[in-house]
């Protein structure tokens, strides 16, 4: 199973690709789109939503992993994440690609077994189950593959009764 996670962003969206396989995870591809700030705001939608699509179409997923908006500290931004979320699932939606969402402590839980980990230790984490030889720069696409994984867990039982039942 490939499964595509996103983190959200209207100035830069993570994505990282991961193959999900009887427990295993390998890394397909990962990286970010980047907006300027410069840009109109209807314009860095406009790269986001071309972004996607072109990463949908060159990973072909068979799921897309996307973490839910949840904002502490800088409510000023959510508009514009929410609005920059919704051309991703639009994305998503016309791609045929199913969307599953998950909050910032179900994926700290996946990925380290701690709701209360920093930061600093899911993206190790990460790095760790991914092989990966560092952590992905920028942040925003270490927390996209974090997604990622967080998916292939919580996918894991589906996966195993589509095996039985040779769907996959």
């Amino acid at each position: 199973m490939i499964i595509l996670g996103i983190d959200p962003g209207y100035a830069i969206v993570g994505y990282g690709a991961i193959r999900a396989e009887w427990g295993r995870f390998a890394p397909v591809g990962h990286g970010a789109i980047f907006t300027q700030a410069e840009e109109s705001f209807n314009r860095r939608l406009e790269i986001i939503y071309d972004g996607m699509e072109e990463m949908l179409h060159k990973c072909r997923p068979d799921a897309l992993a996307i973490e839910k908006l949840y904002f502490q500290n800088n409510q000023k931004t959510a508009i514009g994440v929410a609005e920059a979320r919704g051309v991703i699932l639009l994305a998503a939606q016309k791609a045929g690609v199913p969307v599953y969402e998950y909050t910032p402590l179900q994926v700290k839980v996946a990925v380290t077994g701690y709701g209360q980990a920093h930061k600093p230790q899911v993206m190790e984490m990460t790095r760790r189950l991914l092989k990966l030889a560092e952590v992905p720069k920028p942040d925003d696409t270490a927390d996209a593959l974090a997604v990622a994984i967080c998916h292939a867990h919580a996918a894991g039982s589906q996966m195993r009764q589509n095996l039985l039942q040779g769907r996959l």
